[in-house]
């Protein structure tokens, strides 16, 4: 392989280095977007939902139900977006040397 062959080759390693960390880049930003929507939705119907219960009088406190309920699917929701350890290629690199007899 010439010199210029290995430049070529370090120059195509390069852009598809920065292309796959673009690509995780938006990936990210669209999952926090996504994650904002969901929270003001919540927000907004579970509100909804206990000004229908404030006007209608009931004794017991029923919105608690979607409330908690969703929450826990908003819950798990933020723990996908902001979750500390991405998967890196040292923690697969490990992992897959547990996994060796």
């Amino acid at each position: 392989m010439t010199t210029d062959d290995q430049h070529i080759e370090e120059l195509e390693t390069q852009a598809t280095a920065e292309d796959e960390l673009r690509r995780k880049a938006i990936t990210r930003l669209r999952k926090r977007a996504d994650f904002r929507t969901h929270v003001f939705i919540y927000v907004l119907v579970n509100s909804l939902l206990v000004v229908v219960w404030a006007v209608t009088g009931a004794p017991f406190f029923w919105p608690i139900f979607p409330i908690l309920g969703w929450g826990v699917g908003l819950a798990a929701n933020a723990w996908d977006v902001y979750r500390p350890d991405p998967v890196t290629e040292e923690r697969v690199q490990r992992e897959m040397g547990r996994l060796r007899p």
